[in-house]
């Protein structure tokens, strides 16, 4: 997507916290409640989540994190483009910058964990096109009909 700048986030700026609060309320009202992950605001303020932000001008195109777990192994969360960056290629670029931003932290390995239902289908498509393929459940998470683990090398 021509003139997205994409740059770390504190989880501070109104645009940011606004689209994070409607990624929280959607997940939440399309997924059972085991099967929302969905960081809050205060979970994504932590030192193990690096928070991107995608801006195109002063508008915020879209959302991405990284959870690190250890030297090896980081959490792709929160991934989210507004609805008018919605299919301009926000949200590859989004995920371009967070499995550069892996391989500038050393780690060797990126792993999600998405939806099963129709909703969650251009996420796993997304995921899928650049290189993440179906894994087991990762860190503390376990099985779930509505879960779909991925992975990628870094």
């Amino acid at each position: 997507m021509a003139d997205l700048i994409i740059k770390a986030s504190d989880v501070t700026e109104p645009e940011v916290i606004a689209l994070l609060t409607e990624h929280h309320q959607n997940m939440r009202a399309i997924s059972p409640p085991d099967a929302c992950f969905a960081l809050d605001l205060d979970g994504l303020r932590t030192p193990s989540i690096h928070m991107l932000a995608a801006w195109k001008g002063e508008a915020l195109a879209g959302i991405g994190a990284l959870k690190i777990y250890d030297a090896d192994l980081a959490e792709v969360k929160s991934m989210r483009t507004s609805a008018a960056a919605r299919r301009t290629g926000a949200g590859r670029a989004i995920l371009d910058a967070l499995i550069e931003l892996a391989k500038e932290k050393g780690l060797t390995r990126l792993a999600l964990e998405t939806g099963t239902t129709d909703a969650f289908a251009p996420s796993r498509t997304l995921y899928g096109s650049l290189g993440f393929t179906p894994c087991g459940p990762f860190a503390d998470y376990a099985e779930h009909p509505h879960s779909l683990f991925m992975e990628r090398g870094v």
